[in-house]
Parts: C-alpha cells; sequence; structure tokens
C-alpha cells in the first residue's frame, strides 16, 4: 500500500519511478548522496519504497530522535548515533551484518548536509569488514531522479575506490546545488 502512496508522490513532485534495484542483493551499504536537505529523508523514505528495500536501516544523527517525532525515525528503520562518539560504530554495524541473512544499511558519506571537504569513511570500512557490496544512490534534484550504481566492492587500493565514489557523486546536483561533491574533483 505504502508502494502505491510512495509511486504517487514522486509522481505528483515530478520523479522518476522507474530505478531498479537489484533484488539479488540481500546485504550492502548502499551510499546515498549528496546531501544536501532535510528533504533527502523524504525521498529516501519513498524510493526505498519504489525500490524494494523498505526494510534498509541507516544511521541518523542522535538529535533527530530526540523529541516528539524521534519514533518517526526509529519506526523508519533509523538507529541514533552520536557522531563524535568512538563507540566502535564501524564494528557494531559489522556485527549487524553478520547477524542477519538480509541486512541492507543506508548511510550518507558526507555525515552531514553541509559542504565537505572530503568524505567520511565509515560507510567503506562497514563495507570493507562486512564483505558487503557498496550501491551508491544520487538523489538527482535537477533530474528528479534517482540514480543508482552498480554495486562494487572495495579493494585494496582505497584511494581509487574513494575517487570513483567521488566521480559518481560530483555530477549529481542536490537539493542546494552548491553543498554537492562536485569541488572534490579538483
Amino acid at each position: 500500500m505504502f508502494k502505491l502512496f510512495a509511486i504517487a508522490s514522486l509522481r505528483l513532485f515530478g520523479w522518476d519511478t522507474q530505478p531498479r534495484f537489484k533484488q539479488e542483493i540481500k546485504k550492502c551499504v548502499i551510499v546515498v548522496a549528496p546531501h544536501t536537505s532535510g528533504w533527502d529523508i523524504v525521498i529516501g523514505v519513498l524510493y526505498r519504497s519504489v525500490i524494494g528495500i523498505s526494510d534498509a536501516k541507516f544511521f541518523g544523527k542522535k538529535e533527530l530522535f530526540d523529541g516528539p517525532f524521534g519514533f518517526i525515525f526509529k519506526s523508519l528503520g533509523g538507529t541514533p548515533v552520536d557522531r563524535f562518539s568512538k563507540q566502535n560504530l564501524v564494528e557494531q554495524a559489522v556485527e549487524l551484518f553478520n547477524q542477519n541473512k538480509k541486512f541492507i544499511l543506508a548511510l550518507s558519506p558526507e555525515g552531514t548536509r553541509q559542504k565537505v571537504d572530503k568524505l567520511r569513511t565509515g560507510f567503506y570500512y562497514i563495507a570493507k569488514g562486512a564483505k558487503v557490496p557498496i550501491v551508491m544512490a544520487g538523489f538527482d534534484f535537477k533530474n528528479r531522479k534517482l540514480i543508482l550504481s552498480e554495486p562494487f566492492y572495495t579493494s585494496d587500493q582505497e584511494e581509487e575506490d574513494f575517487r570513483k565514489i567521488i566521480a559518481f557523486f560530483a555530477p549529481i546536483e542536490g537539493k542546494i546545488p552548491g553543498l554537492g561533491m562536485g569541488h572534490l574533483m579538483e
């Protein structure tokens, strides 16, 4: 039922509803970017249903889960995290992958809606430690579509892997284009 609502909502706002996620992928880290606006979570929740991964989980800053609306983020599969704490989050996430036959975790590589000088690395080490692929998902607000990459596994060439990730996201315009990743290609 929610899938029909999600398709109708995306169409109403002029978004493409044709992206396809490979359903044979039972475990992966989905890297979602550019993260430039609060609208990203809305678009993400709608697309999550459209592409058939409505049980995907995500980590969010703990402040999102405080107050009267925190239950919404939890019900959507969110787990609050303290972004400034050294709480072995990578190891905890790897353990979640190891404990489940199906587990999809969506994360923002920027870790914030602000312009960044470099990407965070937690998503990368989670995928590497869990031996699961990374799927990149770009919210292209300019063309109103979700762009999905082919899944890829981390390699022993971390710098090259990050160049590949940045090259994928650099041309994609988020809700606020100036906060995207294009500048990281320089």
